[in-house]
């Protein structure tokens, strides 16, 4: 089993949004994301897909670019990021989401076999501080988020076997330049986690934002930063990628 991840889709199968108006990165999106996904993807990996998976405003309208996403090989993981305006109740999405597509909210999921799986947790983040300070309301959301990514690393903890690997996803960056710390910070550090990764941000090379948090390294996954071609994370032993706990 293979896990790769690959953030903000920016899909718009009912009102189509051409991403060319974001920069050349987007040059002949979807399709470039289609045509690198199966040449990269086998069946029995695993995709991580941390936000912005659509610009669909509602739930009805976001499952034609999910039913796309679900026909790619692979095991899927979702994120809600800040443009998933169509993601509100979690009970309500995972009652409607494709088979072998998985929405993390507040918890976490594993996979593979005993001792040799990978755990998969996070939550969408938000802006942090960094040339300029957040306003109260910013400040009040980065804290919620924080809350929120502690109970998805609870729900990883109980999930974790000896020999498991731990991959955190995140939105929004877990810092912006300076890259000072902020309250995510310490959660961060203390996670117990082998990876990072985020998208959010775009027309920004990989190397000019942040690559570690504590230690632990940390991607820049979004689509236009990758070249649209997932971005292979781990490889793990031989076993198709299918969720053992939720």
């Amino acid at each position: 089993m293979r896990v790769f991840a690959l953030a903000d889709l920016h899909l718009s199968a009912v009102t189509p949004k051409p991403m060319t108006i974001f920069g050349p990165g987007w040059a002949g999106h979807p399709g470039v994301i289609w045509e690198h996904w199966a040449a990269t993807i086998q069946d029995t990996d695993l995709v991580l897909l941390p936000g912005d998976l659509s610009w669909a405003m509602t739930l009805d309208d976001a499952l034609v670019d999910l039913e796309m996403v679900a026909q790619m090989p692979g095991e899927k993981v979702i994120l809600r990021g800040n443009h998933d305006y169509w993601w509100s109740s979690v009970s309500k999405l995972r009652s409607r989401l494709p088979a072998r597509m998985h929405a993390i909210q507040h918890d976490a999921l594993r996979f593979g076999p005993p001792g040799a799986g990978v755990v998969v947790c996070g939550t969408r983040g938000w802006d942090t501080p960094g040339h300029l300070p957040l306003d109260a309301q910013d400040a009040k959301i980065l804290s919620r988020e924080a809350e929120r990514l502690r109970l998805s690393l609870a729900a990883a903890a109980r999930l974790r076997q000896p020999g498991d690997r731990l991959i955190l996803m995140l939105h929004y960056p877990p810092a912006s330049p300076p890259f000072q710390p902020n309250v995510l910070t310490p959660v961060l550090q203390d996670s117990g986690a082998d990876l990072i990764v985020f998208g959010h941000l775009h027309g920004v090379p990989e190397g000019r934002t942040v690559s570690q948090v504590g230690g632990i390294p940390a991607h820049l996954v979004a689509a236009d930063a990758l070249g649209c071609v997932p971005r292979l994370l781990l490889e793990l032993p031989e076993a198709a990628a299918t969720p053992a706990s939720v």
